[in-house]
């Protein structure tokens, strides 16, 4: 445990070594120790406040509210983790990343307030982007939790509006080893009286019974709201307004229309606050960007970047996969954290790779390369399970997945194929590497797993000279 904090003229990266240091635990869920210092800070934030959490599909809301907000002229700062390439990417302020020089002045204000409070990384930093927020003088700010719900620092702020995307299994050790538990989790974002959105197609129970239990004004999807479509647009339809005719999200991916339900879903809410018109939903939507989710580079052989680490992402992908049409070979790159539930989440995949590259993770939370391949050569013979994530959302997915020529509904899980080739690499940028020597232009790689696996990818083709954040 370090005592010394940096030195005035100490660059960001240092600050982010120290923060590190400061507090027994890096992941400690509570609110007490963050309120004590958010109070001496005076944070508030006098503007609308949209918070987003759900298993998967939180950045991606994020980013679509951030986007159609920015084109309605709002003054706007969006607060996500974690970072791909660089820390800065977590504080946005109208859609641009917050400077080194803010962050670190920010954090040398709260080291002067915090005393004897220890904070984690993650609470420290959730604090300089609030401080951030707070010296911008914005309209809206919308904070992507970071961990559940209950106990995440995002959750110190009592939101205007809360967007739960998804309930499933991931963070068990911290959340609980069911949904029900999951939920009742996450659903602690909600505020009585409040908007409460729920895009989960089948929530846990314990979400609809803690919204009934402090009055939060819940939206379920396919009863609140809804969307429709064919393969040129969409439609959202809510519970007093509707848009028709909108073009398809450019984030790619089966459950993008799900996200985009939700956010038009909170700004139906809102709309005496901020005013949304149906072009600044089609801008919005035309021109969100969010590296690494379903992200397909240009150029061949066909690059496919997620950050998938879950059953429940790992299932959305393999959908997403097969709306591809067919392809000769596909060569995995895959490197995962040992506290995910690595087994399921590969065995949703197996049948749709042919040649696994499977890289270490640095840091104590990393799986080596080998423990990955032991794992995928314990499954590859296996009979894939019929996926409970597919069955549940078929109907739901069946807009986005139809609406371009030639994409067709993703199959169940059949049996895995046998013939897979698996090897092992020191890390990602090294299995990629070997990936883009072994595949034809034909042929497609598949890079994910992590944060930490494709950021690294990304940094590599960015040293190329490669456009990879647009």
């Amino acid at each position: 445990m370090s005592s010394i904090a940096p030195a005035p003229d100490a660059g960001l990266a240092d600050w982010l070594a120290y923060l590190d240091t400061l507090h027994p635990k890096p992941i400690d869920l509570g609110l007490e120790r963050i309120r004590t210092v958010a109070q001496r800070l005076d944070v508030r934030l006098d503007c609308v406040k949209i918070t987003v959490a759900g298993t998967n599909g939180k950045g991606s809301t994020c980013a679509m509210l951030e986007s159609i907000l920015l084109d309605a002229g709002y003054q706007v700062g969006q607060y996500t983790s974690p970072h791909l390439l660089r820390f800065n990417e977590r504080i946005r302020v109208n859609g641009v990343e917050a400077s080194d020089a803010d962050i670190v002045a920010q954090l040398a204000r709260i080291e002067a307030a915090r005393g004897d409070t220890t904070l984690t990384y993650f609470e420290m930093t959730t604090l300089a982007a609030l401080l951030i927020f707070q010296a911008a003088r914005l309209d809206v700010v919308v904070l992507e939790v970071g961990l559940g719900g209950r106990l995440d620092a995002v959750n110190l702020i009592d939101t205007d509006c809360a967007i739960l995307t998804s309930v499933d299994l991931d963070h068990m050790a911290y959340l609980g080893n069911t949904r029900e538990a999951i939920g009742w989790e996450k659903a602690h974002i909600f505020r009585p009286g409040k908007p409460a959105i729920c895009a989960d197609p089948v929530p846990p129970q314990t979400v609809i019974d803690y919204a009934a239990e402090i009055g939060a004004d819940l939206w379920r999807f396919g009863t609140d709201f809804n969307y429709s479509g064919d393969r040129q647009q969409w439609a959202y339809g809510g519970r007093s307004q509707r848009r028709n005719a909108l073009g398809y999200p450019a984030l790619r991916g089966a459950n993008q229309l799900l996200n985009a339900s939700a956010a038009l879903a909170a700004l139906e809410n809102l709309r005496d606050r901020l005013v949304v018109t149906q072009q600044n939903v089609r801008q919005g939507l035309l021109h969100v960007n969010l590296p690494g989710r379903m992200q397909i580079l240009p150029g061949l052989p066909a690059t496919i970047l997620d950050v998938g680490h879950n059953p429940h992402a790992a299932a959305a992908l393999g959908q997403n996969l097969d709306s591809m049409g067919h392809y000769p070979h596909t060569y995995a790159v895959v490197g995962m954290l040992r506290d995910k539930d690595i087994e399921t989440t590969l065995s949703r995949l197996t049948r749709r790779v042919d040649r696994w590259l499977c890289a270490t993770l640095e840091g104590p939370r990393g799986t080596t390369a080998q423990e990955l391949a032991e794992i995928v050569h314990r499954i590859a013979g296996d009979v894939a399970p019929v996926d409970p994530f597919i069955a549940q959302t078929t109907e739901v997915t069946r807009a986005s997945s139809a609406h371009k020529p030639g994409v067709r509904a993703a199959p169940r899980p059949a049996v895995a194929r046998q013939d897979v080739e698996v090897s092992t690499f020191d890390s990602p940028e090294q299995a990629f590497a070997q990936a883009r020597k072994l595949a034809t232009d034909n042929d497609r790689i598949l890079v994910f797993g992590s944060f930490a696996t494709v950021g690294p990818v990304l940094e590599a083709l960015r040293r190329e000279g490669r456009d990879v954040l647009s």
